[in-house]
């Protein structure tokens, strides 16, 4: 029988949630559930002056908001150091590390060497077969892992292919500095094989990295997890991303009035594709996820396609699954204070009822926000300055007919109803349709765009519709 899958996303809390880190958190969450798996998650805080609760809570909620869960309680890396240290200790009982008396000035005499040599600078090797005898007092140790000199360390990468690194290079690298503190690349390896990680997916930043921790697996005889080394997200010039491009943190996206579902679905699509399908649901992208679909080269990221995309999901979401997302994002929006603050359950109704008008005109939730806006303005209502040219005194002449018609509307106040008497009036009148209705839109909404016209009528009602036109025409 197969090993059960384990994967783990391993972010350091020294600030946000990137969208690098959400999409490595995604990969590794997809390939979990994809082969019915679990996903770990570990907090590397033992960069204790750069380390912060705050980080931690910001990328736990990015996290939960993506909607990207993990078992069990976090890890945290910088709890563990008395495994870390026991595991340094006993690889040097075991030969395959040792005590390194080496100074300060030392190093910086074999960094100078190296550099003039025009050599990368490596640690030596000096203390590599010494004896603790003859150890300086007062000096206190580290413990470097005994690399292989000769030949070269070959990491089995499912997205790379076999890459390999000359053991020269890798050199006697530290595992635990002198204050008892383990290194990254210790900690890394011993947290992986005692949280039983098959998989590590991780950006291919840490290739060398992978290297590096092989050789302690293969000094301690621990099997070493698959590898998948994923590409690095590029902005849509094709330079590292940086903050210009969209390098925000994953709560930025959730105020610019993205849904977790596409930016799930974009971040999938970076460096992974599933033949020609651009808008995947959850189910999908679970089903096709395979790690050798990853692409070798960087992603581009590119706020264009992500919008439309946005757009798409909005569009096909069901109105009232949408209605809650959008109030639950209110408090993070620019533009959501207002609504959220009149919002009782009158305005809800009629928010649903609107809904579909809305989402057909809008790419984020931030311009669901803005085209909304009508249902929540106090009378008399502000009036942009493009509505304001249609509501001049020839227009204010037809809004005075079109109100009379609508007061003397019978039965029911529907988008049907007001429309068919609007349209007779249009007629008798010799009008267009659009010279009627532009400026009922801009009395309405104070706008020139929003949902249908006869959609704001009925999703306003009798008594608000009446009385916003009848503000503009005294």
């Amino acid at each position: 029988m197969s090993e059960t899958v384990v994967t783990r996303f391993a972010p350091s809390p020294t600030g946000y949630l990137h969208i690098g880190g959400a999409r490595t958190a995604l990969f590794n969450w997809l390939y979990a559930r994809h082969t019915k798996g679990t996903m770990l998650l570990r907090i590397e805080d033992t960069d204790r002056e750069r380390s912060t609760e705050a980080a931690t809570a910001a990328i736990l909620d990015g996290l939960s908001w993506l909607g990207l869960h993990w078992e069990g309680e976090p890890v945290s890396q910088f709890a563990r150091g008395e495994r870390h240290r026991e595991v340094a200790e006993e690889l040097v009982r075991l030969g395959k590390a040792y005590y390194c008396y080496a100074s300060q000035e030392e190093l910086a005499e074999m960094r100078e060497k190296a550099r003039a040599e025009g050599r990368p600078p490596r640690y030596d090797g000096r203390w590599r077969d010494r004896d603790a005898s003859e150890a300086p007092v007062g000096v206190k140790p580290v413990i470097r892992i005994k690399a292989p000199r000769d030949g070269e360390t070959t990491v089995r990468d499912r997205v790379q292919g076999d890459v390999k690194f000359p053991n020269k290079d890798l050199d006697d690298f530290i595992i635990l500095r002198s204050d008892g503190v383990p290194t990254y690349m210790h900690a890394v390896v011993v947290d992986d094989h005692d949280m039983g990680v098959t998989h590590i997916i991780r950006g291919d930043d840490h290739l060398t990295n992978a290297a590096r921790q092989q050789i302690i697996y293969d000094a301690m005889s621990w099997d070493i997890p698959v590898m998948a080394h994923i590409p690095l997200i590029h902005g849509a010039d094709g330079a590292k991303l940086s903050k210009r491009h969209g390098a925000l943190g994953v709560d930025a996206y959730r105020a610019m009035g993205y849904l977790p579902a596409a930016l799930r679905n974009y971040l999938a699509r970076l460096g992974w594709s599933h033949g020609d399908d651009e808008v995947m649901n959850l189910d999908d992208m679970i089903r096709w996820f395979e790690i050798e679909d990853v692409n070798k080269g960087a992603a581009r990221f590119d706020f264009a396609k992500l919008e439309a995309l946005n757009g798409v999901h909005m569009r096909k979401m069901d109105d009232a699954e949408l209605l809650d997302i959008f109030i639950r994002t209110l408090p993070y929006l620019e533009n959501g204070k207002t609504i959220a603050d009149r919002l009782d359950d009158t305005r809800k109704a009629q928010l649903l009822a609107a809904m579909p008008g809305l989402k057909e005109r809008a790419k984020t939730l931030v311009e669901l926000a803005d085209g909304a806006g009508f249902l929540f303005a106090e009378r008399p209502l502000t009036i942009d300055e493009k509505a304001k040219v249609l509501l001049g005194d020839p227009q204010r002449e037809v809004l005075r007919g079109a109100l009379a018609t609508l007061r003397n509307l019978q039965g029911e106040w529907t988008a049907a109803s007001t429309e068919a008497e609007i349209r007779t009036f249009a007629e008798e009148k010799s009008l267009k349709l659009g010279a009627v209705a532009q400026p009922l839109r801009a009395a309405l909404t104070g706008k020139t765009t929003s949902p249908g016209v006869f959609d704001v009528l009925a999703v306003l009602g009798r008594h608000e519709s009446l009385e916003r036109i009848a503000d503009q025409i005294d």
